[in-house]
């Protein structure tokens, strides 16, 4: 029979107390370790012993030991169930970005890292992890035996060594050493074949980093060195002190957690498009967009209609066209609207002009052409067009080399023969005084003319060059951006084809460069970072010297301009055809690097559905033939901090161009698969980021295909 026990509202608020307390207890106590081995270099022959080692290891001293070489197991979830991390002997990129920032999270609550040897030759483009570890590798010596100085006796993994430790081991050199490390022990460099850090070589050490512990040891190669009761109690001393008080707290960690990517959806607002070209948004949210063909269209959000508004007359072979538009920044007050076209005609030349918007057409007799950039329509190709203004009102005009480029065999355009002008970007790119080629700053004015800006690479005299030129040696500028938080401009270059090195120079790169002043930036005589063409002769096929990017000089019988151009600056990001160990992130493949829109957290406070806050100052870059988007992160300086993957559950038809709408909503011009042509995937598109209720995915499944 069952017996009731009644129980006071008292007694039952201690015993959930005391349950509550219990469990954190175990939860305190509850010792874990993660041990890591993951390499994607020569794979050190301790690795399995050493495992062996660290579980019997944790069996003598009350911790448990897990072994893995599967980079999945850092997610979130998984790490909190760990007192300290080991990494073991790893090397190489081991973790994508998500597991990246999931182990960023987890040291910042408290968690623990133990490095142990090759530890320090793992993830050199990860800045956090090279200061979480306090140095990387640089070189090692042979195996060999070398005394070692104890120089603090009062850490848990120094007790019971000797003053002077003598070992058997592969020493290594290290470089980008962190001032912030308690050094435990030394090597002697007086008998270390190889030294390349003087008389101060730590071998060992210890910090607190970012809100975790950190133990390093350099030792740990030999299988030999897992047999040494020293170096065991050495490393149990370390992974002890990684642990500390074994508790964690995530409400201390500072990395935002990765989105999940299928939380993007992508909503089509426009199809039916013929080489949709480039877009703009209004302040009232309204998009405009272009085809090359002449066509401009509107698309209104809040009726979701999408209308022509008008249709220029425009001269649209070779890759000319209507090419480029933008908004004036005072376009609530003026519906300025500025487009970069190839007008119709016999002359041979560019227009950047303004129109006027009176909320149902472009106002013909409004245009006023801004500025002519005269061209050549003998020969394809390189037109780019792209539009962008900066916070000061000024424009940035992107204008191809317009050169052709099919008979220099993929690598640089300098034909000089007569009558090869359109085969020699000497006369345009690098060419002083010549538009081309180019990337310009102006600021328009209300009458429609425009003034020089201030800081422009040349003398507003004219002396030097072309007083409108921002940024030379540009071969395809294709699409341009400005970070209007400090008017940064970026670009990705469309680089020529040779797929790989040769007698008439390197291999083909895209590029994206980044312009914080004026510059010179390499074409036609450097690529990618600053990678030198040699002077080919096209009459003879003589291989002549190669030019010096300190000093470029441009002798060309089609230079018009200076003959000493300014010093070649390196882009920020370049790849080729095949997977890039600098920026693995970009795949491989055919290539159109494009440099896309800043998205900054607070410019939309009233949208929930905004994209979250781990995005806040990056750049979207995208790639035009490989279908994918990377989301591009500074550090506080502004430099290149890495590139990760964005909308990757999402397919995209070979964007052409991106910006955020007025409320945080990301527009999406989709060209479609085949050039020169009315794509049936080509449209406007609308991403959003879904904060709760992802959008449901319809799956449909026919049973019989026949009849109608």
């Amino acid at each position: 029979m069952p017996v009731r026990i009644h129980l006071s509202k008292s007694i039952i608020f201690f015993l959930l107390l005391l349950s509550v307390s219990l469990s954190s207890c175990k939860k305190k106590n509850d010792k874990k370790i993660l041990v890591f081995s993951k390499t994607l270099g020569d794979r050190h022959s301790s690795i399995e012993p050493a495992k062996l080692a660290l579980i019997d290891l944790g069996n003598k001293n009350g911790f448990s030991v897990d072994t893995t070489e599967d980079a999945s197991s850092f997610s979130g979830n998984n790490l909190k169930k760990y007192s300290a991390v080991v990494f073991l002997n790893t090397s190489g990129d081991v973790l994508d970005f998500h597991q990246e920032a999931a182990f960023e999270r987890y040291i910042q609550a408290g968690g623990g890292f133990v490095g142990i040897h090759a530890a320090a030759d793992t993830e050199y483009d990860w800045p956090w992890y090279g200061k979480l570890v306090g140095g990387y590798f640089n070189g090692h010596s042979e195996i060999r035996k070398a005394p070692i100085h104890v120089k603090d006796h009062d850490h848990a993994s120094t007790k019971g060594l000797p003053d002077e430790w003598r070992r058997t081991d592969e020493w290594y050199n290290f470089k980008n050493i962190s001032n912030h490390l308690h050094v435990l022990l030394s090597l002697d460099d007086r008998t270390y074949t190889g030294e390349t850090n003087g008389s101060k070589h730590p071998i060992s050490w210890y910090q607190e980093y970012d809100g975790g512990r950190v133990f390093y040891c350099g030792g740990g190669h030999t299988e030999e060195g897992y047999k040494d009761s020293l170096f065991l109690s050495h490393i149990l001393g370390g992974i002890e002190y990684a642990i500390g008080d074994n508790e964690r707290d995530y409400s201390r960690s500072k990395t935002a957690e990765v989105p999940e990517q299928n939380r993007f959806s992508k909503t089509i607002v426009s199809t039916a498009l013929d080489e949709p070209m480039e877009l703009a948004v209004a302040p009232d949210g309204k998009v405009f967009f272009i085809e090359r063909g002449g066509r401009i269209l509107l698309f209104d959000p809040k009726t979701e209609v999408t209308r022509q508004i008008h249709h220029l007359n425009v001269f649209d072979d070779l890759e000319d066209g209507l090419l480029g538009i933008t908004i004036d920044p005072d376009y609530s007050s003026n519906k300025r609207i500025f487009v970069f076209y190839s007008p119709a005609g016999e002359i041979a030349v560019q227009h950047v002009s303004t129109f006027t918007f009176d909320e149902h057409f472009l106002e013909l007799k409004s245009e006023r052409i801004v500025i002519k950039i005269p061209t050549q329509r003998q020969e394809c190709c390189h037109s780019a067009g792209s539009l962008a203004f900066d916070a000061n009102g000024n424009l940035f005009i992107a204008v191809g080399d317009n050169t052709n480029s099919h008979a220099s065999s993929g690598y640089s355009a300098q034909d000089e023969r007569p009558g090869r002008a359109p085969f020699d970007a000497q006369g345009t790119s690098a060419n002083t005084h010549d538009l081309r080629g180019k990337i310009l700053r102006i600021h328009p004015e209300e009458d429609g003319t425009y003034t020089i800006p201030e800081g422009n690479l040349f003398p507003k005299d004219g002396s030097k060059g072309r007083p409108e030129i921002y940024a030379m040696g540009c071969r395809n500028p294709y699409r341009i951006t400005v970070n209007t938080k400090n008017n940064y401009v970026y670009w990705g270059d469309v680089g020529p084809d040779a797929g790989e090195d040769g007698l008439q120079g390197p291999q083909g790169y895209d590029e994206i460069n980044e312009a914080r002043k004026p510059g010179n930036f390499g074409w036609p005589y450097f690529i990618g970072d600053n990678k030198a063409y040699p002077r080919f002769n096209f009459a003879t096929g003589e291989i002549g010297e190669k030019n010096n990017p300190e000093k470029p000089t441009n002798f060309s019988v089609n230079n018009t301009g200076v003959n000493v151009l300014p010093p070649a600056q390196k882009p920020i990001i370049w790849y080729s055809y095949s997977a890039s160990k600098a920026f693995p992130s970009l795949g491989k493949s055919g290539r159109t690097a494009m440099a896309g829109p800043f998205y900054f957290f607070s410019d939309y406070k009233n949208n929930i559905d905004k994209f979250p806050r781990y995005y806040d100052s990056t750049m979207i870059v995208y790639d035009w033939m490989r279908d994918l988007a990377v989301a591009a992160r500074f550090d506080k300086k502004g430099h290149l901090q890495s590139l990760e993957p964005i909308f990757s559950a999402l397919k995209l038809h070979h964007p052409i161009d991106m910006e955020f709408s007025p409320d945080g909503t990301l527009y999406v011009l989709e060209y479609g698969q085949n050039w020169f042509a009315a794509n049936p995937e080509a449209s406007l598109s609308r991403i959003d980021f879904n904060r709760s209720n992802r959008p449901p995915v319809a799956e449909v499944e026919i049973s019989d295909s026949a009849g109608t």
